[in-house]
């Protein structure tokens, strides 16, 4: 989801990190679906798969948590939940696990998202003169490891892939 312009308010600033953590969902929903229609064979077969999985469901749960600690210190109102997942849903809903040609498609689309997200919302971040109630700079590196940790997803996924070629 592009950030498309600078965010200049805390209210801008917590909409967008709510956006983060349905997004966050979204991936570790997926990740829990992929892994709930493997086989109990295709499990002790596909450790590798089955670790990536499981890595991308917990670490999805450690962003929303670092996301909504954030979001706890702005100094501004929550926006409802189903708002933020109405618009999730309309930009991302199009596509299901299913859609795609195998799990590791889908889970590599699912990091490329994330990675994409938190890399608009850094550079919207940085193009704004705005003061927040949070400290910018903490707030930064906060969104920068976790897009790191989203770009080490990809890597790891296509890594991955290419074995599998």
């Amino acid at each position: 989801m592009s950030v498309g312009h600078r965010v200049g308010s805390d209210h801008q600033l917590a909409r967008l990190l709510q956006i983060g953590i349905v997004l966050e969902e979204v991936v570790e929903a997926r990740a829990y679906h992929h892994y709930q229609s493997l086989s109990a064979d295709e499990r002790e077969l596909d450790e590798e798969i089955e670790g990536l999985l499981e890595h991308a469901a917990d670490e999805s749960a450690e962003h929303r948590q670092r996301l909504e600690a954030i979001i706890d210190e702005l100094d501004a109102e929550s926006i409802p939940f189903e708002d933020i997942e109405t618009l999730v849903e309309a930009r991302y809903g199009k596509t299901k696990p299913e859609d795609f040609d195998g799990i590791l498609y889908d889970q590599l689309c699912n990091e490329e998202t994330a990675y994409k997200f938190y890399d608009d919302l850094i550079e919207g971040i940085e193009a704004s003169d705005a003061s927040f109630s949070i400290e910018r700079e903490r707030l930064l590196s906060v969104l920068r490891d976790i897009r790191a940790e989203e770009a080490e997803g990809v890597e790891e996924v296509t890594k991955i892939m290419e074995t599998r070629e």
